[in-house]
């Protein structure tokens, strides 16, 4: 099978009609509970290519409470937080986007798909928010590294962060040359890989990964124009050396003594720049929200309530 005629044939079709579609086949009951919470924002003047347009961005929008943002990772949505959110949601109002360009957000085509266009469209989901409250992040592996971006970015409307098993912090840009993009895309898309990538994602894939975990997984890959996006984020370079300088606001973070996601020599890298900030869970992998969620809403609730 060639991936560049995969991708090339992809249509471009409707993200919120897709998961409404979606919703009712959810697995797991959290799942489908969160995705009933997704608005629709028109986020205006959202430059894609050189065009400025309105599109619709899913954000989950649930709890009461002072707001906290809550940050997927890499080829991932807001459904990685199904199990965190209803820990969360007595005490916060949870704003949980899908990363621009990840989950089911809208992707046209002529867009740009990198760092950049992620922060740029947090920009907008932040001045969706009243101006006059501060604002908690709460960022899972690449979307700890963006946790820290934002809150350089926003200083005086971030107040704190908690980062879990963030990725991305050190290291420099690598951008993948065109043809290899589609190629890893295509690998990315097999269902071997995705289970396989699931599964080592987990402290104790034997018996927390099922079929509701393989299908939550994967279930954004019908999103129109996912392998054209995920190319071009990796054309960019994708997440990389945005934990330096620190954040000035106060931050925490949560490390799964088991992730066989990152490299030992990135997670050394990452320890020896955040030092004292980081708590390591036992039996415990890449998802700390997932394998552990209420030892990190505790962490959370006892040292940001």
């Amino acid at each position: 099978m060639n991936p560049n005629n995969e991708i090339a044939t992809e249509e471009i079709g409707s993200s919120e009609t897709l998961l409404r579609q979606l919703t009712p086949e959810l697995l797991d009951p959290l799942a489908r509970e969160l995705a009933k919470q997704v608005h629709w924002w028109p986020l205006k003047e959202l430059t894609t290519g050189s065009r400025a347009t309105s599109l619709h961005f899913p954000v989950v929008l649930t709890g009461v409470g002072s707001p906290l943002l809550l940050l997927h990772g890499f080829d991932s949505s807001f459904l990685e937080f199904r199990r965190l959110a209803p820990l969360l949601s007595a005490h916060h109002q949870l704003v949980i986007p899908d990363l621009y360009g990840f989950g089911f957000s809208p992707r046209p085509p002529d867009a740009e798909y990198g760092p950049e266009a992620v922060i740029r469209h947090l920009d907008k989901v932040l001045s969706e928010l009243p101006y006059s409250s501060q604002i908690g992040v709460i960022g899972a592996s690449m979307g700890g590294a963006i946790a820290m971006k934002l809150a350089r970015r926003h200083p005086k409307r971030i107040n704190r962060l908690l980062l879990l098993s963030p990725a991305g912090l050190t290291g420099r840009p690598k951008p993948i040359p065109r043809g290899l993009d589609r190629l890893g895309v295509w690998i990315l898309s097999r269902p071997e890989v995705r289970r396989r990538i699931c599964r080592q994602a987990f402290a104790e894939p034997n018996t927390c990964v099922g079929d509701a975990e393989e299908q939550i997984a994967s279930l954004h890959l019908q999103v129109s124009g996912w392998g054209s996006s995920l190319a071009a984020f990796a054309r960019s370079g994708g997440m990389a050396n945005c934990g330096s300088p620190l954040p000035q606001q106060p931050f925490h973070v949560i490390w799964g003594a088991n992730d066989r996601i990152l490299s030992r020599s990135l997670r050394q890298e990452a320890l020896a720049l955040l030092g004292p900030h980081v708590e390591e869970l036992d039996n415990c992998g890449h998802l700390p929200h997932l394998d552990h969620p209420k030892a990190v809403a505790q962490r959370w609730l006892k040292d940001f309530p």
